[in-house]
């Protein structure tokens, strides 16, 4: 008897991936005894199975299924009510459609947004539901699972959130979850709009989330680049450059033009506003991590889907997918990096995983409160690998319409070689297309593309010729806690990630999303990129040609005068 509890013990307990004479040796064992028991009721990781013979039992302990296990992380959101900031954002998008489908047993999602363009919160919300990101989920969930989800009209920008009195005690009442990542992620963004929106918005939060009756988490988003003073970013907390309370005061009572004009003094080691504001609302939750169950998420880049609910699928042309759809349009033709790199991307589904993920973590074990999401450790992809693999891409599979010139751009290691080449074959031609569009009546735009172009290089350039190290432990540990399902489920691993294949799907992402242009099109626009191939060859043969012809009638001048 107890040689046969040992035997069952040890194969429910043990890894899937023993070796295959410990697994014949168990199996023999077990025969001797599995007759005098008809029905065994196996119990692994909290869940109850029955086997009616021998070789089903077999069969799943040595190779289970993934079905035989719990969602444990659907499991924590049963019933719970989430409040998110940011909802109508690239990431908070994400986060709507997956915890809605996934963790579908919910009990409700409020999502602060206010009035835009007219538009109330419910509107904007509604023109959300209804766009292709939600498609699967409709399919799958029906229209009904919408009825979870609920506007909340106010302005995380604003005192007090710029809530109702009745909003606030509704969510004061009944948020246990909350998700805050609204933020200004513009790099450029003036001092006094990145600080009252990104560090008075967080503590403004966070005064809501004292007053909540029931809070289980609260979850901030950050940044992975908010310490560029760090060698190497750890899962820990950091001094603030600055302290955010005086922070807040200084930009609530100066102008805009004034703090604009003392900026760069005022930040110190940080790069920009967005990295110095994100720095600062850091240092205020890390305040109120004594009473209140906070945690710090820190993800890097994020970029276009990979797998969910869309491959590809992206709503805005930040990061390197604006820099791709510039360089598919012929716009950009140059870039300074080195060679070698390494880009810390990650695409918006797989940040939306490690985000519940480190939820649930935080939630059940309470010994981790900052997370590093970054996987560049693990995949590495330089710089020239996202040029090449995108201008192939572009070149051969997925071509844009409405191209100004064949897309043959290329890094420069030499940041002087690299304004040269801005200068020769980006910024002329613009003064000399745009000089055309004012002669036949056109709006011209070049001029004012290549001035955004020029300001997204100093911020391109910054990044990603920095090395940095992200040391990501903490997420490495919750990960190995997940069984096979959840692993299944919250895909983080980089596994399987094939890295052409991607950017095939985030290419055809931005020609439906973000330039609107129908799948359709797509062979016409192949057979016109033949044409600006074949013209690009064309001119090139008879610039240089050109410069070859000047510089020998220029030499044969000089030798002539001095025969003479």
């Amino acid at each position: 008897m107890l040689l046969r509890h040992f035997v069952e013990t040890y194969l429910l307990l043990s890894p899937t991936c023993l070796s295959t004479k410990v697994q014949q040796f168990y199996k023999k064992l077990h025969l001797h005894f599995w007759e005098s028991k008809k029905t065994f009721d196996a119990r692994r990781k909290g869940i109850t199975l029955q086997y009616r013979n021998r070789d089903q039992f077999l069969s799943n302990m040595l190779h289970p299924s993934k079905n035989l296990f719990p969602n444990r992380v659907a499991e924590l959101f049963q019933d719970k009510t989430i409040l998110i900031t940011g909802g109508t954002g690239f990431l908070g998008k994400v986060l709507i459609e997956k915890l809605l489908r996934t963790c579908s047993s919910l009990k409700k999602i409020y999502v602060i947004i206010r009035e835009k363009n007219e538009k109330n919160a419910t509107k904007r919300l509604q023109e959300i539901c209804d766009g292709p990101l939600f498609e699967k989920l409709r399919q799958q969930k029906g229209a009904t699972i919408f009825d979870k989800i609920e506007a909340i009209d106010g302005d995380v920008i604003a005192p007090d959130l710029g809530l109702s009195e009745t909003d606030r005690q509704k969510l004061i009442q009944e948020t246990e979850i909350i998700y805050h990542s609204a933020a200004s992620i513009k790099f450029d963004e003036p001092l006094k709009s990145a600080v009252l929106l990104n560090v008075r918005g967080t503590k403004s939060m966070l005064e809501l989330a004292e007053e909540c009756k029931n809070l289980v988490v609260f979850c901030h988003l950050s940044t992975a680049y908010c310490h560029e003073k760090q060698e190497v970013l750890l899962d820990t907390l950091y001094p603030p450059p600055a302290d955010p309370h005086c922070m807040i005061k200084l930009c609530e009572c100066m102008n805009e033009e004034t703090l604009s004009a003392i900026d760069s003094t005022i930040r110190g080691w940080s790069a920009n506003n967005y990295t110095f504001s994100k720095a600062l609302t850091e240092a205020l939750v890390e305040e109120k991590m004594d009473k209140l169950p906070v945690v710090i998420q820190r993800p890097t880049a994020i970029i276009p889907t990979w797998k969910e609910p869309i491959p590809g699928w992206t709503d805005n042309i930040n990061g390197p997918m604006g820099l791709l759809i510039g360089a598919g349009k012929g716009v950009i033709r140059t870039m300074y990096a080195k060679d070698d790199a390494i880009l810390d991307c990650l695409p918006v589904d797989s940040v939306i995983n490690l985000l519940i993920c480190s939820t649930y973590d935080y939630v059940t074990y309470r010994s981790r409160r900052v997370y590093n999401l970054t996987i560049s450790r693990e995949v590495k992809v330089t710089a020239n690998k996202l040029l090449e693999t995108g201008r192939q891409v572009i070149n051969t599979k997925i071509p844009f319409d409405m191209v100004i010139w064949y897309p043959n751009g290329s890094l420069k290691s030499s940041r002087l070689s690299h304004y040269i080449h801005f200068l020769l074959f980006q910024l002329l031609p613009a003064f000399f297309i745009d000089a055309i569009f004012l002669l036949i009546g056109v709006k011209p735009f070049l001029i004012r593309v290549q001035k955004k172009v020029l300001k997204g290089y100093q911020i391109f350039e910054y990044y990603v010729n920095r090395e940095w190290d992200f040391r990501h432990d903490n997420m490495s540990i919750f990960r190995d806690y997940l069984n096979p399902r959840e692993r299944e489920e919250f895909i983080m691993d980089p596994e399987g990630f094939d890295f052409h294949t991607y950017i095939t799907d985030c290419m055809l992402g931005a020609r439906r999303y973000i330039l609107k242009e129908p799948d359709d099109g797509i062979s016409s626009a192949l057979k016109r990129m033949k044409m600006l191939w074949l013209l690009d060859k064309v001119c090139k043969i008879v610039f240089t040609t050109g410069i070859l012809y000047y510089m020998c009638k220029f030499f044969l001048f000089i030798y002539s005068n001095k025969v003479n």
